[in-house]
């Protein structure tokens, strides 16, 4: 395999993340296609062979496992990363069940993507048992997005939910944009 391209598919809808892990990818020597919903990525899967998968979650409102489920049923040896800002422990043992090999909690970079495309399939048990540490704001950031991914991106209504004014909500909305 040492001539042959590496050929990773991303599936992810927030489209200038999906450009930055493109761009990552391609620097390290791989060759990236991107589709942003499964129909993208079943009409993607025509005409491209991938060997490696990172899949978003959360897919416009729409579950990301449906997209490891067929990429596995399309090639059950492909190396499939699921990446999501809204990690639970739910989500990471169907995304593992449906033949998701890593699960990856956002922030995540490139290195920790390529080093779970590295891992085997075995699990480790030196994994430390502690909690991730998350900031304040990364916490408020993440329940903020969460929230307005339930209300169907209203701001409104999601300022609504989480109990602030709706003005506030948005001077934050602007400071950190949400696609």
């Amino acid at each position: 395999m040492a001539d042959e391209r590496r050929t990773l598919v991303v599936v992810e809808d927030d489209e200038s993340f999906a450009r930055t892990l493109r761009r990552s990818f391609e620097r390290r020597g791989y060759e990236v296609v991107s589709a942003a919903s499964h129909d993208e990525l079943q009409e993607l899967l025509k005409d491209h062979r991938p060997q490696y998968a990172v899949v978003d979650l959360k897919l416009n409102g729409a579950s990301g496992l449906v997209c490891v489920q067929t990429l596995h049923a399309f090639d059950p040896e492909m190396v499939i990363v699921v990446l999501t800002g809204f990690a639970s422990i739910a989500t990471a043992v169907e995304a593992i069940k449906l033949g998701a090999r890593h699960y990856l909690a956002k922030p995540s970079s490139t290195d920790d993507i390529e080093a779970a495309f590295a891992r085997g399939d075995e699990g480790n048990p030196e994994t430390p048992l502690g909690a991730r540490p998350t900031s304040i704001k990364t916490l408020e950031w993440e329940h903020i997005h969460e929230t307005l991914a339930e209300s169907g991106f209203n701001i409104s209504e999601a300022a609504r939910r989480l109990g602030m004014h709706r003005r506030t909500l948005a001077r934050k909305l602007a400071k950190r944009r949400v696609t």
